[in-house]
């Protein structure tokens, strides 16, 4: 079969490997789609902790399985499925407590196992044990089951955050995942949905959202956020960006008893930002982080999608073929469209 290999850290070609073949417990998948990720872009340049080279990245992935191995009984080769990439061991005290993101084993396709940039793809047993299979319902293409993953994780933040009914939503960061959170949020009863950018073009492709659009390049955030709130500041601030900036902004945008959500993590070189202690102290509000997703959320993933709510093909602005996977890398990191 043809892959994206990554021999090494910006060293990636399209070659030939061997074909997949599965063994007890797994599936092999002949792969639709792969969306590319922010983080794919991140490990092309600069490689990851997990991953040892070489290896076939990608992991927003859809597919039909094409081989069952041994002892695979709820599945069959010709079904549509996506696979959640994050595979938690569901035997460590925080699967046991029901919180399989913060596993102390947890492996992703991608980075432990080969990912989704490629012809096929192996499953690995544990994935198929732990309900990170889950099938594609017939109104979603496999372009837009790609979204199932990153959707996901919005799901996962937004629980985390507390969005309730009738909050004000401000999201600082209009690229792919501050859309999926805008519109999360609208369909889930937010009051009102605020989305801002530095770059005018982002605001512009995002307002299929219809969330207030908010152009920091020529706006003072402080000062918009104040007028639409009557003054109160946002519920829920989600920093959908990878900036120190925005997130030692965010602390003086939120409501009393509110919470901010640093969803965007920061470089491993800066990973600190200067926080004024006492807006938390007085303002009573909570700071979470995200990082991922649980397979029960990219169950609820694709019911959304399939209902809706979520407008999937507003978000797949570009497509390219496994051989031009460095146009597609490029494209992800100059910001181009959005999927």
């Amino acid at each position: 079969m043809k892959a994206a290999l990554l021999r090494n850290i910006e060293d990636l070609a399209v070659v030939s490997v061997p074909d997949p073949e599965p063994e007890p417990g797994e599936l092999v998948l002949q792969v639709k789609a792969c969306a590319v990720c922010g983080t794919d872009v991140k490990v092309f340049h600069h490689g990851h902790k997990h991953i040892v080279f070489p290896r076939i990245t990608g992991h927003e992935v859809s597919g039909v399985i094409s081989h069952c191995g041994p002892g695979i009984t709820d599945f069959h080769p010709g079904e549509r499925v996506t696979v959640a990439p994050a595979i938690p061991c569901g035997r460590c005290h925080y699967c046991r407590r029901g919180w399989p993101t913060m596993c102390d084993n947890l492996k992703a396709i991608g980075y432990h196992y080969d990912g989704g940039f490629a012809q096929l793809m192996k499953v690995p047993a544990i994935a198929v044990a732990n309900g990170c299979v889950n099938r594609i319902p017939d109104n979603v293409s496999f372009a837009q089951a790609t979204l199932a993953e990153p959707l996901a994780c919005v799901i996962n933040g937004q629980r985390l955050s507390q969005v309730e009914l009738g909050d004000t939503v401000l999201i600082l960061g209009a690229g792919p995942i501050g859309c999926l959170h805008a519109e999360l949020a609208r369909a889930t009863g937010a009051g009102q949905v605020i989305l801002t950018d530095i770059l005018p073009e982002r605001l512009q492709i995002a307002s299929f959202t219809g969330a207030i659009t908010v152009d920091l390049s020529r706006e003072d955030i402080l000062t918009r956020v104040r007028e639409l709130t009557d003054g109160r500041m946002a519920e829920r601030v989600i920093v959908a960006a990878t900036s120190q900036q925005a997130q030692e902004k965010a602390v003086e945008l939120v409501a009393k008893r509110g919470s901010v959500n640093f969803f965007g993590g920061l470089p491993k070189e800066k990973p600190f930002i200067n926080l004024n202690s006492n807006l938390v102290h007085y303002g009573e509000f909570t700071i979470v982080g995200t990082h991922g997703s649980a397979p029960r959320d990219n169950r609820l993933a694709l019911t959304l999608l399939a209902s809706g709510r979520i407008r999937a093909s507003a978000y797949l602005t570009h497509t390219f073929p496994l051989e031009e996977i460095h146009q597609a890398l490029q494209a992800a990191e100059s910001r181009q469209g959005l999927k």
